[in-house]
């Protein structure tokens, strides 16, 4: 018998109507899943939802979604199982930048009637993640002037310069280094810890979050500046 695949499934909820066990959304989503992926040779090896989230939420604000970005860049698991495109997002742009989220990490989505989102041979599709992906930065740029406006507006009511949050390489740039010097590939192997690997090896160093918990993968993967 072939081996299968492993995945994760994602689930999304809009309604909190629709949350709960027994509840036909979710129920309904996962029976879904779990037939494409029997019949696919995938085998789900873990689930995240985000119930009663709007689809029009972007991916980065639902902390189901940002688990399942952390478990994909822990472990290897590169295809995510949905429904239909509407779980993953409803409005075209938070679609599309979502998707660019998994593009960009390696990962597929594959709905329940196996269309894959993340496919690049679509020129249409592949113009419109660029085109989003354009609209993601000039928003960034905007966000970033925006709090720079504020910062000055504040810094002449109190007649002193106020700073911006400073990075973790300019606060503690030891563990920065820590980081690097742990992420690197070994020359032997020519392999690297994984990020909740560096992330375990940080903490026993004494490097943790200002609550006292391990870094978690996506926060390791920005103070080595993949993010």
């Amino acid at each position: 018998m072939a081996k299968r695949i492993p995945a994760v499934g994602y689930l999304r909820t809009s309604s909190a109507t629709n949350v709960g066990e027994g509840k036909d959304s979710e129920k309904r989503q996962r029976v879904a899943v779990e037939r494409f992926a029997k019949a696919s040779g995938f085998e789900v090896v873990e689930w995240f939802a985000d119930p009663a989230v709007s689809g029009d939420d972007a991916v980065q604000d639902r902390p189901g979604f940002g688990a399942m970005l952390d478990r994909i860049e822990a472990n290897g698991v590169r295809v995510v199982l949905i429904d239909e495109p509407s779980r993953f997002a409803r409005k075209m742009l938070t679609a599309e930048l979502g998707i660019l989220t998994m593009i960009q990490r390696g990962a597929r989505v594959l709905t329940a009637t196996g269309d894959d989102l993340t496919a690049t041979d679509d020129e249409m599709r592949v113009a419109f993640r660029q085109i989003a992906l354009t609209f993601s930065q000039l928003e960034k740029t905007r966000l970033v002037k925006k709090l720079k406006g504020a910062r000055d507006r504040a810094s002449e009511a109190a007649g002193k310069r106020i700073e911006g949050r400073k990075s973790y390489a300019e606060t503690h740039p030891e563990m920065v280094g820590e980081a690097r010097r742990l992420a690197r590939k070994s020359p032997k192997t020519g392999k690297g810890r994984s990020l909740l690997e560096v992330s375990a090896e940080l903490a026993a160093l004494g490097h943790v979050t200002a609550k006292g918990k391990p870094f978690s993968a996506s926060q390791v993967a920005r103070l080595l500046g993949r993010a």
